[in-house]
């Protein structure tokens, strides 16, 4: 049984360090940025099967607030970025996957955030996923919609979700320790009893062997 909690512990915290540690995690873009301040525009698409060879492009539209349409502002292939929109010239910065055609993470870094970049922004992942006798082309698109402010204001939910992923660690650090402590003392425990049994077979068959050679006297 300690075994088998002992095997749990160390897959759940295999699964803890796969998470910190190259795996792709979807999470939501911020949606709040300051004027004057820079700003990550996220946006991440994870493939369902790791294993497969995958390569994408990626293009980010924008649609300022009273516009009807989105325009095209950014544009991410293998021969890197290229800035479509006059309106974002030099303030536009890749900060998706580097050294990879495999894109799963499409960010970009806004410079000198503006009231004007106030909108909703659109990004889309064209993939092309190789399997062994075919290909299969996706299409994957993420929203934000990004309101500025003068001045950074953070929000109730964002502090009870920061609070909640503390609480979170600690508690799972706390479980962990409990169940090394426990497994360690049943351990201790059955080793001292292997011990004492060992010790009581031993002499059991010491005296088990005197009373033989005491036998054999009384015969001869």
């Amino acid at each position: 049984m300690c075994a088998v909690r002992l095997l749990l512990l160390f897959l759940l915290c295999s699964h803890f360090v796969s998470l910190c540690h190259g795996a792709c995690s979807e999470v939501d873009s911020d949606t709040e940025a300051v004027a004057g301040k820079g700003f990550k525009l996220g946006c991440i698409s994870c493939k369902m099967r790791p294993e497969v060879e995958a390569s994408a492009t990626v293009n980010w539209y924008f649609k300022a607030k009273g516009e009807a349409e989105f325009a095209h502002i950014y544009n991410y292939d293998e021969e890197g970025p290229h800035i479509v929109d006059e309106r974002f010239e030099e303030r536009v910065d890749w900060n998706g996957s580097k050294r990879s055609q495999d894109i799963q993470d499409a960010s970009i870094y806004l410079f000198n955030v503006t009231f004007n970049d106030s909108g909703t922004y659109s990004c889309h992942f064209h993939r092309l996923l190789t399997y062994e006798f075919y290909e299969n082309q996706t299409v994957v698109s993420k929203l934000v919609h990004l309101k500025v402010v003068a001045k950074a204001t953070r929000g109730t939910a964002s502090i009870v979700s920061e609070v909640m992923m503390y609480v979170s660690i600690i508690g799972l650090q706390a479980w962990l320790y409990i169940e090394m402590v426990y497994c360690f003392r049943k351990i201790s425990a059955a080793g001292e009893e292997a011990i004492r049994e060992s010790a009581n077979a031993e002499y059991l068959a010491i005296a088990s062997e005197g009373k033989d050679n005491c036998a054999g006297v009384q015969v001869a």
